[in-house]
């Protein structure tokens, strides 16, 4: 079922009306939607609507809910994700997946071995939020995450967190069932995973770290790379706090 964001004020007892510009002509004009077809929308406060198309015009297109109720897609802790961005598909792929496993927002940062020059990743940023909206939609998320403007590790630790883990991949330091074994995630924290590029951390970005007293945690023996690195590392958070 083909799912869009609406505003609540678009929504009068069991009728709501789609007359904003982008959803009309997505619904009406690509999609060719017909009266009678069905719709599931979703607003602001997370309310979610699946709704019959009852009348389509030049403007707007009414449609009836059958079925409100609030939705559950959702983790029940605010995850974040500080990464460093990589060329082309591998950075859409990465804001795509992250937004399907639940992410909050995405902090775009510049390490030491970062394969995008600043400019480039700044100019990228308004692309990686449309696709995580975009994902968003199709996995029916009841949130669209943000993506951040391009910083630093240090500015993105100023923020408050109530766990940061830093995934490395040669770290064997412990891996991340004996972490959250010790400091499991508790419902409503606040937590970020940082993940470096392609050619890993830098030995003063470990230092810096380690002045932190930041855990490095491992992904095992494998050596992945970094895209996979983050699909991973947020699965197997989300994963581990299920269990």
């Amino acid at each position: 079922m083909p799912h869009f964001f609406i505003k609540n004020e678009n929504v009068n007892n069991d009728t709501v009306t789609i007359n904003d510009k982008e959803n009309y002509r997505h619904i009406a004009r690509a999609l060719r939607a017909r009266v009678g077809e069905s719709l599931l929308l979703i607003d602001e406060n997370q309310m979610q609507y699946e709704t019959v198309i009852k009348k389509i015009t030049n403007t707007e297109i009414i449609c009836e809910a059958k079925n409100i109720y609030l939705s559950k897609r959702d983790l029940e802790f605010d995850l974040y994700l500080a990464q460093s961005p990589l060329r082309s598909d591998s950075q859409l792929s990465i804001m795509e997946k992250a937004t399907e496993l639940g992410i909050r927002g995405v902090y775009p940062v510049l390490t030491d071995n970062c394969a995008v020059k600043k400019d480039i990743a700044e100019s990228k940023v308004e692309k990686w939020q449309k696709v995580m909206y975009e994902a968003s939609k199709q996995c029916e998320r009841a949130k669209i995450p943000t993506c951040y403007p391009v910083t630093s590790l240090e500015n993105v630790f100023k923020e408050v967190f109530d766990k940061i883990i830093v995934f490395g991949e040669r770290s064997t330091e412990q891996s991340l069932k004996q972490y959250l074994g010790k400091n499991p995630i508790k419902k409503g924290e606040k937590i970020l995973v940082v993940i470096g590029p392609e050619g890993g951390f830098s030995q003063r970005e470990f230092e810096k770290f380690k002045e932190k007293n930041l855990p490095i945690i491992s992904l095992g023996d494998l050596i992945l790379k970094a895209d996979t690195a983050v699909t991973v590392a947020l699965g197997d958070i989300i994963y581990e706090y299920q269990g």
